[in-house]
């Protein structure tokens, strides 16, 4: 019962994550179509552009001001709750999943026998540590580099990435680096960008002159998030796909595709502006083909030892599966906090063996993420053994 209450409990808190998290980011692309497609020609004093819109059956007007009108609405609307809800509702599925199973889903093989306890606050020192290096730089007078600050953004989480994988197991290492992407973003919201509109409603208010460089910090702080967004839904993802994060180097796969992610991202911000505003595409597709051929599995596979006639009994690898992985993977799994079988495979027989062993093949010998952390401890002759069991499968097969 407690397994079932835990995955109902990680289930919900998912979902509202997967919400909420529409909400942020929708709100921020958005905001950005609207700032591109306001029109600007020929509008009045104080007015910066406008559009009209149809949506929902019903016309919209919109009008932005060149800094702010000479009296505010009685009702102001305010986009900060969906930020400070992503954050809140990532960090409670992160400690749900990672921290509540530390000893399962933080910990690294061979990673010095460090505790539970200490890849725990390895990872929570982590989201700090990027908040404050970003925050510094930012203030600093290397900000009025755009390119220069990209470049160190991107050096500072791929060195993360390298770091707590070498400490925490590879998929917890890669959640941290998203969810230290995310502090930054909602620490943007929270700490200068949301302080800046309150400084501008106040002016207003008050009937005194806006601090300009409040809200040009904010608007800088906010391009920044719109260039995180991508980054970030790929690390959500990319728990899923094991090619990723299992690869030996995967703080290399993360920094390639960010900056494909980033080279998209730009290419939607600049889409509306006038002459071939395509070309940040080329680039990224070039990127994630190279990532594709760089992860392809025909070069991490453990090569087969036996010839094309030798078949490997099901029934050994049935053994080894037995001892090492069908204590989570199978119809009633026995390791805490399951309730059911990840992902529904289950291969407590050689029926259900048969069906799954293209994945098994993949997850134990190419990208070698199972068992998960190794818990089990299956050594590289039994991986060598499920090798050649898959090669003597699939030996016929053009």
């Amino acid at each position: 019962m407690e397994a079932h209450l835990h995955m109902w409990l990680e289930l919900l808190v998912r979902w509202a994550h997967f919400i909420v998290g529409i909400a942020w980011i929708g709100a921020s692309f958005y905001f950005n179509w609207l700032e591109n497609h306001l029109q600007r020609e020929q509008r009045p004093d104080g007015v910066a552009g406008d559009l009209w819109a149809v949506h929902g059956g019903g016309f919209y007007y919109l009008k932005k001001f060149a800094v702010a009108p000479g009296e505010l609405p009685p009702t102001l609307h305010w986009f900060k709750w969906e930020a400070y809800a992503t954050w809140i509702s990532g960090m409670t599925l992160l400690i749900i999943m990672f921290y509540w199973n530390a000893q399962t889903y933080m910990l690294k093989p061979g990673s010095g026998g460090i505790s539970a306890g200490a890849a725990i606050a390895i990872g929570a020192g982590s989201l700090l540590a990027s908040w404050v290096f970003y925050d510094l730089l930012c203030r600093s007078a290397l900000a009025q580099r755009e390119w220069l600050t990209g470049l160190l953004l991107l050096t500072w989480f791929a060195l993360l990435a390298w770091i707590l994988s070498s400490w925490l197991s590879d998929r917890a290492a890669y959640i941290h680096v998203g969810a230290a992407i995310g502090t930054v973003m909602v620490a943007n919201v929270f700490r200068v960008i949301i302080p800046a509109h309150r400084e501008l409603v106040d002016a207003v208010s008050e009937q005194r002159t806006p601090d300009a460089s409040k809200g040009l910090n904010a608007l800088q702080r906010s391009r920044h998030n719109n260039y995180f967004t991508l980054p970030v839904l790929f690390i959500m993802l990319s728990a899923h796909y094991p090619a990723t994060y299992g690869h030996p180097y995967n703080w290399l796969v993360l920094l390639v595709f960010s900056l494909a992610a980033v080279a998209i991202r730009h290419f939607f911000n600049i889409r509306h502006l006038p002459g071939f505003t395509a070309w940040p595409l080329i680039p990224a597709a070039l990127l994630l083909v190279g990532l594709i051929l760089f992860t392809a599995p025909g070069t991490r596979s453990l090569e087969s030892s036996v010839d094309v006639d030798t078949v490997i009994d099901t029934d050994t690898v049935l053994e080894i599966v037995h001892q090492r992985c069908s204590n989570c993977h199978a119809a009633v799994p026995e390791f805490a906090g399951l309730a059911t079988a990840p992902l529904g495979v289950e291969l407590d027989t050689s029926q259900k063996l048969e069906l799954h062993a293209q994945r098994v093949f993949h997850t134990t010998v190419t990208v070698r993420t199972m068992p998960l952390g190794n818990l089990t401890r299956m050594t590289e002759e039994e991986r060598q053994i499920i090798a050649d069991w898959y090669g003597s499968r699939t030996a016929g097969e053009p």
